[in-house]
């Protein structure tokens, strides 16, 4: 018996004398944080989306309270009103206003403009499937609707169509930090301007094969006929690997692209319903 106590006494003091070691090492390098770290993180969303460009919340909130200027420093999710709070917690003069962004996709590759050709009993995953093959629906750039998007989205903004069979974006709930478009393996989703009033106009495309080919894969893709750059007055249009591409900081909203494609790509987001339309679609 005097051996099991020994052993225990001997078991107990390790244990005591490890704690106190513990114990002094924390004590002598303790480092206190900075306390505006966690005011700053209580305004921040807690999504960790990475649209800041830091390794999630609690980094950006170091980042801004140890910065000299906010210049640069931005959460997509915070509007001005809140970024104007974290400057006062800062002790900073608030960055200037950025613009809205938002995630628009480049493809409208819907089950009826691009039916499917070919199934696919696999894992669910756009990059699973855009390595093995060209996909189920014979493009190579069109949105696969596996959803990697959508798991990548902390607001939900991201969803299924199951009757057009690929994503859509809800843009009241986006607020632009990118993550759908850094995880698409296609770059289908592109971070742009709103607008003003949200009206936006973009091409809903992505596919760079000539025309004839493209024209054989979905019923709505860039053929890169040049139309709109002609139209364009303004000089926002551009063709590049028989694509054609919106700048949206020269854009003026005129539509006039959109009425002179023949493939109907170019897509026009919250403007008003013209009069022709309307009375075509309440017939």
């Amino acid at each position: 018996m005097s051996l099991i106590y020994v052993s225990l006494a001997i078991l107990g003091g390790i244990g005591v004398l490890s704690s106190l070691i513990l114990y002094i090492v924390a004590k002598r390098f303790n480092v206190e944080e900075n306390p505006k770290i966690a005011e700053i993180e209580e305004l921040l969303p807690g999504a960790n989306c990475g649209g800041c460009g830091k390794n999630g919340c609690h980094d950006f909130a170091t980042a801004c309270a140890e910065a000299k200027s906010l210049e640069g420093l931005r959460c997509p999710s915070c509007n001005d009103e809140i970024m104007a709070r974290i400057a006062s917690i800062a002790g900073l003069a608030p960055a200037a206003p950025a613009k809205p962004m938002v995630a628009v996709l480049h493809c409208n590759g819907t089950c009826e403009n691009r039916p499917v050709k070919s199934e696919y009993d696999g894992p669910v995953s756009c990059h699973i499937l855009n390595s093995l093959y060209i996909g189920a629906r014979g493009c190579a750039y069109g949105c696969l609707g596996c959803g990697d998007c959508m798991l990548a989205c902390n607001f939900g903004a991201m969803s299924l169509n199951p009757l057009t069979g690929i994503v859509e974006i809800d843009e009241t709930k986006c607020v632009g930090c990118g993550a759908c478009a850094k995880m698409c393996p296609r770059h289908l989703i592109e971070l742009r301007a709103r607008g003003p009033r949200g009206l936006r106009v973009y091409v809903a495309c992505a596919n760079k094969d000539k025309g004839a080919l493209a024209m054989k894969e979905c019923g709505v893709s860039c053929i890169g006929c040049g139309k709109c750059v002609k139209e364009c007055v303004h000089e926002a249009i551009t063709i590049k690997d028989n694509l054609a591409y919106i700048d949206y900081e020269k854009c003026k909203l005129c539509r006039k692209c959109e009425s002179v494609c023949p493939r109907e790509a170019i897509h026009a987001v919250n403007f008003p319903v013209k009069k022709e339309a309307q009375a075509a679609i309440n017939d």
